[in-house]
């Protein structure tokens, strides 16, 4: 351990919610995990919150302008394709 203290905290769960979760032996450690996951996903711009500042907006509009979000032929997941890099570079992130 760290040294450092934990802090408590809470959410309110609906009975949907309560029952997913009541064969889990250990709901906290679940839970811990699953936020974590959540947070590795998040968007490095919004952090979640689904808005840009005016500010991250602006920086957002001139990125956009050499910038494109294209569908992977393999996966369908979206992802950024930048135009100086030409097909061989919109391609790097094709699954094998």
């Amino acid at each position: 351990m760290t040294g450092k203290k934990q802090e408590i905290v809470t959410f309110k769960a609906d009975e949907p919610l309560l029952q997913a979760m009541s064969g889990i032996p250990n709901r906290s450690e679940f839970i811990r995990a699953a936020i974590l996951a959540a947070l590795d996903s998040v968007c490095p711009l919004c952090k979640g919150s689904g808005i840009l500042t005016p500010d991250q907006r602006k920086h957002w509009l001139r990125f956009a302008e050499h910038h494109a979000l294209a569908e992977c032929a393999d996966c369908h997941a979206l992802h950024l394709v930048c135009e100086a890099g030409g097909e061989e570079r919109q391609n790097e992130g094709h699954h094998e």
